[in-house]
């Protein structure tokens, strides 16, 4: 969260310096403080790992969107046609994520989603149930949910 912070801050002095405050000023500051933190990730270790975490963020904000665009399509599909296609169930998925901060990122990604809400976590925290509305292949949706799992692990380690 630090290089988060400074990164925005080196932003927010590069468009203070060019006095220049638009979108696509703020967005090549952000990109010059990446630049910056990812050279001084070597000599300070607070930095480790940043240059790495960025790239694999943008790939899950366009990996999420895309997910979101299919399950609003199969949702508005079924609510615009006569016949219902809907399954609905409660299935348990096995969790990878074993923090509060990983499993509650992975619950709230699934509960806004349209069609799947996430209900209840194991008190071990092995466990997470959700409810989905189309359930036609319990294995093809749980390997949906391990690979949002998976992405999000990804960019929270």
């Amino acid at each position: 969260m630090i290089p988060f912070a400074l990164n925005v801050v080196l932003a927010v002095i590069w468009l203070v310096l060019t006095a220049n405050v638009t979108a696509p000023n703020a967005l090549f500051g952000l990109i010059l403080g990446y630049i910056a933190i990812a050279m001084m990730q070597v000599q300070f270790p607070i930095f480790a790992g940043y240059a790495q975490r960025v790239p694999r963020f943008i790939r899950f904000v366009f990996f999420y969107v895309w997910e979101m665009i299919k399950a609003n399509a199969r949702v508005a599909y079924d609510v615009l046609t006569p016949e219902w296609g809907i399954r609905p169930g409660v299935i348990a998925i096995p969790l990878e994520a074993h923090t509060d901060g990983e499993i509650t990122v992975l619950a709230n990604l699934i509960s806004l989603t349209p069609g799947t809400l996430s209900l209840d976590v194991s008190t071990d925290r092995q466990v997470l149930y959700i409810h989905a509305m189309y359930i036609y292949d319990e294995v093809e949706l749980l390997e949906e949910i391990k690979e949002l799992e998976r992405r999000v692990l990804e960019v929270m380690r």
